[in-house]
């Protein structure tokens, strides 16, 4: 048998050994002499607090549980760093009873990108091309806020027919980042068909972005003074037919899932959050809207003109998994409404403002004048400069408020820039609708979320 001092320097070994691969980022103080390359710097110095978080026998967080239960009854475990239902790297440290989540703790930081700095970095008709990329799944809306803002310290007004393509652009961005989050939740869940048709009616809508702005996704296609380049011809027969192919499969969702008795087993009275959590935990978008608060800026702080059209919001009231799923459903119907309204008065002029220090000159004319060419290489190169002030603008987009920050010093590039990203406001509310719920509920309840890490890791 072995004595007492040989078994606590077995559990010393075995604690170097987790120190290793355990230690994370949010500790300070790092030891920075090691030079072994690839390998995580430790602590020169550890505390027994910092010991049991590496040992997986604590974790740090704000609720507090019942002190009767003991530690042989909990057991800590890490959810990630991966991207379950969350578009994106996230990592969730749960505390087990059993298998029920007692707390938990999300972990983010894993896919930062710094683009709000690098913003500050670029002129104001770059700008466009870096914050697309953050909510990637809907990149219009990231080009619309931050163009509006530009706008709004600039003092111009952009003309109705651009306003109207973005209504129609955006709107259809909406439409297919909510069928991704049906597809993706589905399948997370265990409706594995979803995932398929999912991504199949959204082909219909990415093949038109690619038709109108040349991409895909991450478009640079709404900026500063309107949008890069007109509707493509014969643009009316692509959105009939999304028009009338989506209301169709749409049925065929809820054929499928509406009336499923596992499917409402799975969501319903699942990841409870009250009106009063959304509040606390600034929590906006279809989730509040799923827990019987009606509350959207396209009705409160309408932009681009879209109070002109004929839309309702709608509102669940259960505030669970079940009713989030359903109000990104509902929500689809009404964006359609709005694509067909937006194509039915689309306006002719100009898609983009004739203010010759915003707007570069058409292609044709770099052929036939100097002056233009040289007006052109200096748009894009020096873009062109911003009065002093800040401004904030916000918009609705599919996970709730998406706002844009931008102070100017009167040059060409933001003094300042900041983003208001909804995924990392929602995301917070993600303990309070795991807590003493089972652990075959967590993708459930992080999927009704609809969080891209991308939003939140800026």
């Amino acid at each position: 048998m072995k004595s007492k001092d040989t078994r606590k320097t077995g559990f010393d070994k075995f604690k170097n050994i987790l120190d290793f691969w355990a230690t994370n980022s949010e500790e300070g103080g790092w030891n920075i002499s090691s030079t072994d390359e690839g390998s995580q710097k430790m602590l020169e110095e550890e505390s027994d607090k910092q010991v049991k978080i590496q040992t997986g026998s604590d974790v740090v967080d704000d609720f507090i549980i019942d002190e009767d239960t003991s530690d042989d009854e909990r057991m800590i475990v890490n959810m990630g760093p991966q991207h379950p239902s969350t578009h994106g790297v996230l990592r969730l440290q749960a505390e087990l009873e059993g298998e029920v989540v007692r707390r938990v703790k999300p972990i983010i930081g894993y896919l930062h990108t710094g683009m709000e700095k690098t913003g500050e970095e670029l002129n104001y008709f770059q700008g466009p091309t870096n914050t697309t990329r953050m909510d990637y799944l809907s990149p219009l809306f990231n080009e619309l806020v931050f163009s509006l803002t530009t706008e709004k310290l600039i003092g111009i007004e952009v003309p109705e027919r651009a306003k109207t393509i973005r209504v129609l652009m955006t709107e259809l961005n909406r439409i297919s980042s909510h069928l991704v989050a049906l597809a993706t939740g589905g399948m997370d869940i265990g409706a594995l068909s979803m995932m398929i048709f999912g991504f199949r009616e959204r082909e219909l809508i990415l093949n038109f972005f690619e038709k109108t702005t040349g991409l895909r996704m991450n478009h640079n296609y709404i900026r500063p003074g309107g949008v890069a380049a007109d509707l493509p011809d014969g643009w009316q027969k692509d959105i009939k037919e999304i028009l009338k192919v989506i209301p169709e499969k749409l049925q065929d969702y809820d054929d499928m899932l509406l009336d499923n008795p596992i499917w409402k087993g799975r969501l319903k009275n699942v990841g409870i959050l009250t009106t009063e959590e959304c509040f606390a935990y600034g929590v906006t978008g279809p989730s509040l809207r799923a827990s019987g608060y009606e509350w959207d800026l396209r009705k409160s702080q309408p932009y681009s003109d879209i109070e002109n059209y004929d839309f309702e919001i709608p509102v669940l009231n259960e505030g669970d998994v079940f009713a989030r799923w359903r109000v990104k459903v509902l929500e689809i119907f009404e964006s359609l409404k709005i694509v067909e309204q937006a194509m039915e008065k689309m306006p002719k002029g100009p898609y983009k403002v004739q203010d010759k220090k915003i707007t570069p000159p058409p292609r044709k004319r770099l052929d036939e004048s100097m002056e233009a060419l040289i007006h052109h290489f200096k748009i894009y190169t020096e873009g062109f400069k911003v009065p002093e002030g800040d401004a904030y603008v916000a918009i609705e987009s599919p996970r709730g408020e998406l706002g844009c920050y931008i102070v100017s010093d009167g040059s060409s590039k933001p003094y300042r820039m900041h983003v208001r990203g909804p995924s990392f406001c929602n995301l917070q509310a993600l303990p309070v609708i795991m807590t003493d719920s089972p652990i075959a509920d967590a993708v459930a309840a992080i999927a009704s979320l609809d969080p891209v890490i991308g939003d939140v890791d800026r």
